[in-house]
């Protein structure tokens, strides 16, 4: 089996490069997906409260430990904390929740999984009248801290943020004791992420890259246009390579010292994925794919545009 590279952290801990991402896998069939990723060599599995999956990731994870094929502490999970739990004694009860969920002790990661924070309570998109999303006025600096106090508990490993911008990140290094160990961002070469990626090597903070196979069904894909795996540049390096489109986009964000986190629950997607580790893109490639950059988010938050902490204003 294919032993996965790992990333450093600045404070030593080091994450697997690849995980499997959870986004919109359905409960019927994540556990399935999580039990193959792991019998294929996946140690890494990104989760969020949001998803609504964690107890079936959890019932994967403890079957395979059960089986001997990994302990605890061979497999790296992370856990968000959603936009509706920013209150600062929110985030404890939160992140108890999820390792009730999850059935563990610990999880290995947890980020705040959004910079705005929106109206307490069960709803997760609260809405009003007009259909508009209903915010609440805490700071991400207060729930940042909250997140300190977590960590220094022992409740997680490490503490990082998520669709941070760079201004965002400079609030919470300096208002914090503790600096974010990644800030997982969209990462693909339509978004090349180029100057938020060199700040965040500046400072230490390590990307993590979601949809970084694009996504097809997105609207921000105009009808006759390629999709990213459709791309004429990366199909002519598919070619070069012997390796699939998708194969080249995940190598990709390894070769620029991301990690990186595609979603499947197919088996042979899974292993597809996985099989990126026996070939390097050359330096012209990299630069080949960064000139895929258009500045097209496909996941560009935009119902919450209106919130003081919008992300992605410039």
């Amino acid at each position: 089996m294919v032993k996965v590279p790992t990333v450093k952290f600045y404070n030593g801990t080091e994450i697997p490069a690849i995980g499997l991402g959870t986004w919109r896998s359905k409960p019927n069939e994540v556990t399935q997906a999580v039990k193959d990723a792991i019998d294929i060599g996946y140690r890494h599995i990104d989760g969020a409260h949001l998803y609504a999956n964690e107890k079936e990731i959890g019932e994967a994870v403890r079957a395979k430990i059960q089986q001997g094929v990994i302990k605890r502490e061979d497999i790296f999970i992370t856990g968000k904390l959603w936009n509706t739990f920013h209150r600062p004694g929110a985030v404890e009860p939160s992140l108890r929740r999820t390792l009730e969920d999850l059935g563990v002790e610990y999880i290995d990661l947890y980020l705040i999984h959004w910079p705005m924070s929106y109206k307490e309570g069960s709803n997760f998109q609260p809405k009003d009248a007009n259909g508009k999303l209903v915010y609440a006025d805490y700071d991400y600096v207060d729930t940042w801290k909250a997140m300190e106090e977590v960590y220094e508990k022992g409740l997680v490993k490490n503490i990082g943020v998520s669709n941070f911008n760079e201004e965002q990140l400079e609030r919470v290094l300096k208002a914090g004791k503790i600096k974010p160990v990644t800030n997982q961002i969209e990462c693909q070469p339509y978004l090349g992420q180029f100057k938020l990626s060199e700040y965040c090597k500046s400072k230490g903070i390590v990307v993590t890259a979601f949809r970084p196979l694009g996504r097809p069904d997105s609207t921000v894909i105009k009808k006759g246009e390629p999709t990213l795996l459709e791309d004429n540049r990366i199909i002519r390096l598919s070619k070069k390579y012997n390796k699939t489109p998708a194969q080249v986009l995940l190598r990709y964000q390894i070769d620029r010292g991301h990690v990186v986190i595609p979603k499947s629950v197919s088996k042979s997607r899974l292993k597809e994925n996985f099989d990126i580790f026996d070939f390097e893109l050359s330096k012209e490639d990299v630069e080949l794919i960064n000139s895929c950059d258009c500045n097209k988010r496909f996941c560009p938050m935009s119902d919450a545009i209106d919130s003081p902490y919008f992300p992605f204003r410039d």
